[in-house]
């Protein structure tokens, strides 16, 4: 079953003036379907590579098939991260976890910021829930798949790479970060979270 790009939930101009509709048309179509391109190619090479029982290219294969997927989930999360009517503050459970675990909303924000802002190179800042210790962690993700705990569930992701913002932040990351805070779902981030809590842990 092939990978197939995502469909936005909103349209492409539906949340300026925090994210600009060139920037984030040239994002999703161009960037993520790279990924997803990228991801089927990879799983052809791979089928190939059993059939004739030539393995010599595996190790470069597999990084390829990791690198494009991680890309492609962590953006189809990011576009349901994001909503023209976000931002304000987290409810419910969500909010009490996150009181519990970083001592206040303000206390995440701030460390999620820096997260997102301080990946050398390219990558995302992450609120994930890791099952084993039933609690909540932010993660610096390095390019799509390095640096992250095994187990842990992505809820809400910042992407950071360049091409996620150049066009309209040039090379300001910090300011396209305090903008993503004005687009948050947080309904969609709740869900996620009641959903992890579901998983039993490794």
């Amino acid at each position: 079953m092939a990978y197939v790009l995502p469909d936005l939930p909103y349209d492409y101009a539906a949340l300026e003036p925090h994210y600009q509709a060139l920037n984030l048309e040239v994002h999703h179509s161009k960037h993520h379907a790279a990924y997803v391109a990228g991801a089927n190619a990879t799983l052809e090479r791979l089928e190939e590579a059993r059939a004739a029982g030539d393995y010599a290219a595996l190790v470069s294969l597999e990084k390829t098939l990791a690198f494009n997927v991680s890309g492609h989930v962590l953006h189809s999360l990011f576009w349901r991260n994001l909503s023209p009517d976000g931002g304000g503050l987290p409810e419910g459970e969500l909010a009490a976890a996150i009181d519990e675990n970083f001592g206040s909303f303000d206390a995440l924000r701030a460390q999620l910021s820096q997260a997102a802002v301080l990946v050398q190179g390219s990558g995302w800042g992450a609120l994930a829930f890791e099952p084993l210790s039933r609690r909540l962690m932010v993660e610096q993700v390095y390019d799509h798949h390095a640096n992250l705990v095994h187990g842990a569930i992505p809820l809400l992701v910042f992407d950071v790479w360049e091409h996620a913002y150049y066009l309209q932040y040039r090379n300001v990351r910090a300011d396209f970060v305090n903008a993503l805070w004005n687009l948050v779902n947080w309904p969609d981030v709740a869900a996620r979270f009641a959903r992890a809590r579901d998983v039993a842990p490794a």
